[in-house]
């Protein structure tokens, strides 16, 4: 028997006995779910699928709600957005995990550090270099010469010394180097456009590493005979042999990079270069010229935070020629953000600088968490190596395996961190001032179960009894101290590996997930 519904101001006519929820994906409606499990009956514990039957003005879980005669159904308006917002805001009280660990926040390229060092230790090296230069335009120079602030954001300091992070990029990139066809990023087909830069210092090397992978053309211009700038011509070759430089400007070359040097523009040639290209990156470093219609202040040109955007339309600047300093990792940074600016600012869209997505965190690890994050962690004191010499292969697969992994390995396909995102989400508007501590559980291999990440869905209680398994997850307790476990906690309880890896594949937030779990790249 068939109904008659409206779905955002459309009648339907519509079979009975169906939820909403289905009726919308026939639809190919976007309805975000969290505890919603194909072929299982369904309860609905997220709310995060709510939809508004106009008719009545109520607010309804899509999952579990069967469509009737006479419905009048709004998938999206204020309510249902503010309704979805808070059940994340809800469920983001309830979940301690860090999408992103500390000393991927402390590196200002954003690179994805735990990623890199669980692939390192694995001796995937190939595999390694693909996700530093994913953010990193020159992994070997600043393996040399960073100072490494992602290495004093790193959790293993507070047990005994940091991860040697610089060193293990380091040896990503100079793996690298050696071989005959070096590691070419993905390169959109060519757009037609045409950019400049103007300086050949970490700043603009990186910026035109990164507008080249957009499809730009890019020219590069320079006052000196060779690129590098304060890399070439200032840092002394015992600690950064000029060689590994010029090895990674000729991947910016291979790339397609035009290099102009000897070009030391006058004042008025930037309205010039701003009319022959369709737009231009200021890296002149803390030496700046006074560019015509670019405005100044004490000696550096003002941009807008984030995006780098100048007064002069089109024109975006970075490095040290905004902010003096001598961190080439920042410099670099600048590059990537820049480019992605101008990129926008080509396509016509809002001009944002480099996308950023939600991220949970938690803050400082407590002392009755460090055995959970040594969980993951070989216990092999920090690798004595004279630096200059960097790792052996040995040395870096033992100095990776040190990493506490405090990442979320599902974060790329998170679906917390997704609707988070989509929804505005606020993680500390209902988090308690004193948070459980982090727990980790290997009982069922190959998975670990990480309880405080955990918002109760259901999911895998629904799959080990579709599987069938003896004594399946189950509820445990009541209200806010609910947890999934196994009936009487059982000490000998092991589901089936099959039936582990599918709660792993569907759990919404990463409490469930493959302990080698190292194929996925990070979001863009």
């Amino acid at each position: 028997m068939e109904v008659k519904v409206k779905i955002d101001g459309i009648e339907k006519m519509i079979l009975e006995g169906q939820t909403i929820n289905d009726v919308l994906k026939a639809e190919g409606a976007e309805i975000p779910t969290m505890c919603y499990f194909p072929g299982t009956d369904h309860f609905p514990t997220c709310l995060v699928c709510i939809v508004k039957d106009q008719r009545t003005g109520r607010l309804v879980p899509s999952c579990s709600t069967k469509v009737a005669e006479g419905m009048d159904i709004i998938t999206l308006d204020d309510d249902v957005k503010e309704a979805r917002k808070t059940a994340l805001d809800l469920l983001l009280s309830d979940h301690v995990g860090e999408c992103d660990a500390p000393c991927q926040k402390g590196c200002p390229a954003n690179m994805d550090i735990p990623h890199m060092n669980r692939l390192l230790a694995k001796g995937r090296f190939d595999e390694a270099l693909k996700v530093v230069k994913k953010d990193i335009a020159l992994p070997a120079v600043l393996g040399r010469i960073c100072p490494a602030p992602c290495e004093r954001a790193c959790r293993r300091r507070m047990i005994d010394e940091p991860v040697s992070i610089c060193l293990l990029k380091r040896y990503a990139a100079d793996h690298d180097l050696g071989h005959d066809e070096c590691f070419l990023p993905d390169m959109d087909p060519p757009n037609g456009k045409k950019t400049a830069v103007i300086g050949a210092g970490p700043a603009g090397l990186a910026a035109a590493y990164f507008l080249l992978q957009k499809g730009y053309a890019c020219t590069v211009y320079d006052k000196n005979p060779l690129p590098g700038g304060t890399l070439r011509y200032e840092v002394p070759d015992d600690k950064l042999p000029k060689n590994v430089l010029d090895e990674e400007v000729e991947i910016i070359k291979k790339m397609g990079a035009v290099f102009e040097m000897g070009r030391e523009l006058a004042k008025d040639e930037l309205k010039n270069l701003r009319n022959e290209y369709d737009g231009v990156i200021v890296a002149t470093g803390e030496d700046n010229a006074d560019f015509d219609g670019l405005i100044k202040k004490h000696r550096s040109f003002i941009v807008e935070k984030n995006t780098h955007k100048s007064n002069m339309e089109g024109v975006f600047a970075i490095g040290s020629a905004i902010k003096p300093g001598r961190v080439a990792i920042r410099a670099v940074a600048h590059g990537k953000e820049a480019a992605y600016s101008l990129d926008q600012y080509l396509k016509g869209e809002t001009i944002i600088g480099e996308p950023q997505i939600f991220t949970s965190r938690f803050g400082p690890m407590m002392q009755e968490e460090h055995e959970a994050f040594m969980s993951e962690a070989d216990e092999h004191p920090r690798v004595d190596t004279v630096e200059h010499k960097g790792f052996t292969l040995e040395e870096v697969q033992l100095e990776a395996a040190r990493c506490m992994h405090c990442d979320c390995r599902e974060k790329v396909d998170c679906s917390l961190r997704a609707n988070s995102e989509l929804y505005g989400a606020e993680q500390k508007k209902f988090f308690p001032k004193d948070r459980p501590p982090v727990r980790k559980s290997y009982r069922n291999e190959p998975i670990v179960y990480e309880p405080e990440k955990c918002i109760k869905c259901g999911i895998c209680i629904k799959v080990t009894k579709m599987e069938n398994d003896a004594l399946g997850l189950t509820y445990i307790g009541k209200g806010f101290d609910v947890e999934i476990d196994v009936p009487f906690n059982n000490p000998e309880f092991k589901i089936q590996e099959q039936t582990a890896i599918m709660c792993a594949e569907n759990c919404p937030t990463g409490a469930l997930t493959l302990v080698d779990n190292v194929e996925k790249v990070p979001f863009t």
